[in-house]
């Protein structure tokens, strides 16, 4: 599908996951406790989905590749070697923002 309002139910139900490395996917995915492997688009200017991709990579969280290199992966992955990312902790910013304007 080109558009879709909501993947949650998709993500729901993989197996696997494969996206590009926008920050709203990855941690969607990662989130619902999925496997995910990026994919990055080299293309894009400064590379931005690279820096992700590698820092959540190092953190052991995804497997990250680029067009070219996707076959590879997948017949190489091991997801058995990614950690659960962490949930997150919106309280713990509300209390920041709060005493940052004054509220608390």
């Amino acid at each position: 599908f080109r558009f879709k309002d909501s993947l949650a139910e998709d993500l729901r139900q993989a197996d696997l996951v494969i996206s590009h490395a926008g920050a709203g996917s990855c941690l969607e995915t990662l989130e619902e406790g999925k496997p995910l492997i990026v994919v990055i688009n080299e293309k894009l200017m400064n590379n931005h989905q690279l820096e992700l991709a590698k820092q959540l990579h190092r953190d052991g969280h995804v497997l990250y590749c680029n067009c070219s290199t996707l076959v590879e992966t997948l017949q190489s992955m091991d997801l058995s070697t990614l950690k659960p990312f962490p949930p997150g902790q919106p309280e713990k910013f509300a209390l920041f923002l709060d005493k940052a304007v004054g509220f608390k």
